[in-house]
């Protein structure tokens, strides 16, 4: 029988998304506003620290998840009480809420200063250039034209990856995982090596609630439209709906498909 405490699910999760926040939109706060990161794999290393440190601090308290995509997946194969599944979703949003916060309370002024010698006015689609900050954005001024689409099926692909590999790292029917004391620091490296290949199109969201709570912090300080700009809801259907489809489809591959193969090869070891 799963053994539980939702008290620890709950307090696990708000600390290990609170974290990934924080330190991951920090760190592209400080790529926008002073420059302080000459290459997209600096960004993805720090995401790749922030998930690594959140797994290390967390991992006794709840399973780590940081991201309902993963959640859904665990639920769904059967891996983890759907019971559990609102405590994870509602810690892992406080979490983010939380980080979001802190990190516009820390830049705050330096964005208005930012914005002022740009001649951004808060709450445009130019405003997009400081709202990235926040939630992620597939189209932004100056960018290339990218469709929802093509949006929503890297979003889709980049979490299938790393719903697929978490599941390879961690579950016992893979004998060439890594150890538990190193996983975490694999999977940090999943999300780092993920958002180098994808941040370009869609700034590499992969996570519901890591989109949709800093994206409510920008609406509720002044971005307002720009923070939701899609008239058509594309931040719904590209960085919500596409990494729970991603993820699930992630969990069902594995489950149905490669945990059999990898048991049969196991025995034929033996």
């Amino acid at each position: 029988m799963e053994k539980y405490s939702l008290k620890n699910d709950f307090l696990g999760e708000v600390i290990g998304s609170f974290i990934l926040v924080l330190f991951g939109t920090g760190s592209v706060a400080a790529a926008v506003l002073y420059d302080a990161h000459q290459s997209l794999f600096q960004i993805g290393m720090l995401w790749a620290f922030a998930v690594t440190f959140g797994i290390y601090m967390t991992r006794n308290l709840s399973n780590a998840h940081f991201n309902p995509a993963v959640s859904v997946a665990m639920v769904l194969t059967g891996r983890m009480s759907a019971k559990r599944l609102p405590t994870y979703i509602a810690g892992q949003f406080i979490g983010a809420l939380l980080g979001s916060l802190v990190m516009y309370g820390i830049y705050s002024s330096s964005i208005a200063q930012f914005e002022a010698k740009k001649n951004i006015v808060r709450g445009t689609f130019e405003s997009v250039a400081t709202a990235k900050m926040f939630g992620e954005y597939y189209n932004q001024p100056g960018g290339y034209n990218i469709s929802m689409p093509v949006a929503f099926a890297a979003e889709a692909l980049g979490t299938f990856l790393l719903v697929l590999i978490i599941f390879l790292f961690t579950e016992g029917a893979n004998v060439g995982r890594p150890s538990d004391n190193m996983a975490p620091v694999q999977i940090g490296l999943t999300v780092g090596s993920l958002l180098c290949l994808l941040a370009t199109i869609t700034q590499a969201g992969m996570n519901p609630t890591r989109d949709f709570a800093p994206r409510l912090v920008a609406w509720a300080f002044g971005w307002g439209s720009a923070a939701f700009p899609d008239a058509s809801g594309g931040f719904f259907w590209v960085y919500i709906l596409g990494p729970i489809v991603g993820g699930v489809l992630a969990g069902y591959l594995f489950t149905k498909v490669l945990e059999p193969a990898l048991k049969r090869q196991n025995e034929l070891n033996k």
